[in-house]
């Protein structure tokens, strides 16, 4: 099994920064990518940015320029740096990992982000 723990969301005005972390333990070794998605109340959960093992991203086209995904594997974390936030950026932010073992995707409990305008 694969455990996730996010941190780092919080309450920032419109034109600020967040950076999320989302700390994996467990079979890390089964892991083949992770990412980040969000859920906004009344709409379905999306993805927001996504990073392989080695190292290939992808974003959503409403974060491009704007966020950024990392990894640390000396920690088996991955982070979110996100800037110029948006009001419509605000949602429960939820971490993501893939297990090629069992091909299913396991979650964290999700972080809150809510900007002001």
């Amino acid at each position: 099994q694969v455990q996730l723990v996010e941190s780092g969301g919080g309450l920032v005005q419109a034109g600020g920064s967040l950076r999320l972390s989302c700390a994996a333990s467990g079979i890390i070794f089964e892991i083949s990518a992770m990412g980040w998605y969000r859920q906004a109340p009344g709409k379905q959960r999306e993805l927001v940015a996504h990073i392989t093992n080695d190292g290939k991203t992808n974003y959503a086209d409403l974060v491009k320029g704007r966020f950024t995904i990392s990894r640390d594997s000396a920690k088996d974390t991955i982070y979110l740096q996100m800037d110029s936030l948006k009001p419509e950026d605000a949602a429960v932010y939820y971490c993501g990992a893939y297990v090629y073992g069992s091909s299913t995707w396991s979650w964290g409990q999700g972080t809150q982000v809510t900007v002001s305008s």
